[in-house]
């Protein structure tokens, strides 16, 4: 796990720019303390900072040369297959490591983009070509791993992360459009574009080329995420299903327990983590295991259920009990690394998961996947239901009105769930199309034309807007049931909310996170299976559950998932309230901007503080988010 810089030029001009690459490394040093290294050439510098998990030595230094001195590689992620590779494909290859950076690098040497197909793991890398003068760089299946590049006439810049490219000081702008989807999810939903007009997302299971003198970008796929067939012919039963699934995760965490270093494993006392936990005990004696508990907030705590988990199978269990003060103290750490306005703000709790975590592990497993993968989301509760909603429950559409009087908001227990029956009755109106959308979002269309200053209206292109949005949720293809909202979550929610927030707040603190759940065997075994293998009426997850029952404490099931709510409201109220609004929301602050009507934002703080709060409290979050990004980079 690491990260990567480069720069290929195309001009005179375009060489000045070569030296950047040293800041560029400087701001990616949190993903690789371990080493930092560039590979110059009059046309070319690559980048690497490296966090040493698989051959520590420094023989697996990159960037990483073949002994021809033709090819050179950077690369950020784990090849968990690699051994296995090596033996099919690369005998007679005299190997310099123990590690899987030469292997990738002869891989591409000897098939190219094809040896892509057979990688297990995740990655992003950019592998060069010197006699020739070509790169290739690429992405992970699911985009796991991230990729960013920026493209003029003069030069071609990439890194992990915007801040790298960002660094090489070329001229941006903010793309209004994406400013729009951003206030519309609370995160960048896109797997193309960014924040900037001139920086530019690799995809998931993308690839591209960059030739000699060239500045024109194509992005290619090199893997698609397997679409469900409904008409496809069942050859498993459930139980046979339940079998399948048991060997694939058995196979995908194995796989991830190959490490030089420590390694441990989150355990939240939920069922995917657990799962996780249960299958790596066997291949290692007292496996360090991770929960945090909130003091100020017992009703989310659900650390007594990890406990249950690390006492089955003995592990070294660290229990990490915060105060709102504790996560309040890493607010700034998270809003200052952050690249582009993200405001998921379950982010802070996983940055401090992973920030104790860090104290004793480099490398930790985790449960992240399996909700995107098996249906273990409300939304897709509320979604099957809705499907199979008799006479009854369609007439309490009649009520939509009288139960939006009711105080709703996320921050208490009670208010939250009236908030999901509110949502809950809004999607029985809406087609399948539209139910998607609004389960995904936090705004409305009618907010967001309030929420928006008229200038910023008037430069935004509706055209442009609508068919970002058929793209993101592929309306060329009809939503039939769950199992067609599951895939376009994999390829939306999956890789633009969970997975980024999943690989900055790791890599904030120099952490590697593994996801078995995430081995694209399981996603596409997932994909082949009927709907209600997965989830019906009564319950959600379903073959994970069941597949599971025997080899996990019987308290994990029948319990409503609880999740993690950030105190939000209460540092609006008191520590964060002066900062937020007579710095970050100040009236002449907006109205300078020119992108929010201040009007709007005062309508908004006035619901914030009443007894229907609904989701303003989100929707101040992601304006304080935005600002703070704002502030830094434009003021």
């Amino acid at each position: 796990m690491c990260g990567i810089s480069g720069i290929i030029t195309f001009t005179e001009q375009g060489k000045t720019f070569i030296p950047l690459i040293h800041h560029a490394l400087l701001t990616l040093n949190k993903r690789g303390p371990d080493a930092q290294n560039v590979y110059k050439t009059a046309k070319i510098a690559l980048g690497h900072t490296r966090l040493s998990i698989i051959d520590t030595s420094t023989a697996s230094d990159q960037p990483f040369m073949d002994q021809s001195g033709r090819y050179v590689l950077v690369f950020n992620g784990e090849i968990f297959n690699y051994k296995v590779l090596a033996q099919k494909h690369l005998n007679g290859v005299a190997l310099r490591t123990t590690g899987d950076t030469e292997v990738l690098l002869q891989l591409l040497i000897k098939h190219g983009i094809d040896c892509l197909k057979e990688l297990h793991g995740f990655f992003a890398f950019c592998f060069y070509d010197l006699h020739c003068g070509t790169a290739i760089i690429a992405r992970d299946r699911y985009g796991k791993k991230p990729l960013v590049y920026y493209t003029d006439t003069d030069k071609f810049i990439f890194g992990s992360e915007i801040k790298s490219i960002e660094a090489f000081k070329p001229s941006l702008s903010i793309d209004k459009n994406t400013v729009y989807q951003y206030f519309k999810y609370n995160y960048n939903p896109s797997n193309f574009s960014t924040i900037y007009n001139e920086i530019h997302k690799l995809a998931p299971g993308h690839y591209c080329k960059i030739g000699e003198g060239h500045s024109q970008i194509e992005q290619k796929s090199w893997y698609e995420i397997t679409k469900p067939n409904p008409k496809s012919t069942l050859t498993l039963t459930y139980q046979e299903s339940q079998k399948r699934l048991i060997s694939l995760l058995e196979d995908s965490v194995q796989e991830r327990m190959i490490s030089d270093v420590s390694l441990g494993a989150f355990l939240s006392g939920g069922i995917d983590s657990s799962v996780v936990v249960a299958l790596a005990s066997k291949h290692v004696h007292k496996l360090e295991t991770f929960s945090i508990g909130f003091k100020d907030n017992p009703f989310f705590d659900e650390t007594a259920y990890a406990e249950l988990v690390a006492q089955k199978y003995r592990t070294k269990h660290h229990k990490i009990i915060l105060e709102n003060k504790d996560l309040l103290a890493h607010v700034f750490d998270v809003l200052a690394y952050i690249d582009e306005p993200f405001a998921d703000s379950s982010a802070l709790a996983v940055y401090v998961l992973s920030h104790e975590t860090r104290k004793h592990v480099k490398v930790a497993l985790s449960g992240d996947g399996a909700d995107e993968i098996f249906a273990g989301y409300n939304k897709y509760w509320a979604n099957i239901k809705i499907e199979n909603a008799n006479v009854l429950t369609k007439q309490l559409v009649h009520f939509k009105n009288l139960i939006k009087l009711l105080p709703a908001s996320r921050s208490g227990s009670v208010s939250n769930k009236i908030r999901q029956v509110q949502k809950f009755i809004e999607g029985l109106s809406l087609d399948p199309y539209q139910r998607f959308i609004r389960f995904c979002a936090i705004n409305t269309e009618e907010e967001l034309e309030k929420l928006f200053h008229d200038d910023f209206k008037n430069k935004l292109v509706y055209t442009e807007l609508e068919n970002i949005e058929k793209e993101l949720c592929h309306q060329e293809s009809k939503i039939v049931n769950t199992n067609d909202v599951l895939w376009r979550d994999q390829q939306m929610v999956l890789p633009n909310d969970m997975l980024v927030k999943i690989d900055l707040m790791s890599m904030a603190n120099s952490l590697e996170v593994r996801s078995p759940f995430l081995d694209h065997r399981v996603g596409e075994f997932a994909n082949s299976l009927p709907e209600n293998y997965k989830i019906d009426t009564q319950m959600k997850k379903k073959i994970v559950q069941d597949a599971f029952r025997e080899i996990l404490p019987e308290q994990l099931y029948n319990r409503p998932k609880k999740g993690f709510d950030v105190p939000l409201m209460d540092w609006f109220k008191n520590e964060l309230h002066s900062y937020i609004f007579e710095e970050l929301l100040e009236e002449s602050f907006v109205r300078e901007q020119k992108i929010f009507d201040y009007q709007y934002i005062i309508k908004l703080k006035q619901r914030l503080f009443s007894n229907n709060p609904q989701d303003a409290q989100a929707q101040i979050w992601a304006l304080v988010v935005f600002q703070y990004w704002y502030k830094k980079r434009f003021k």
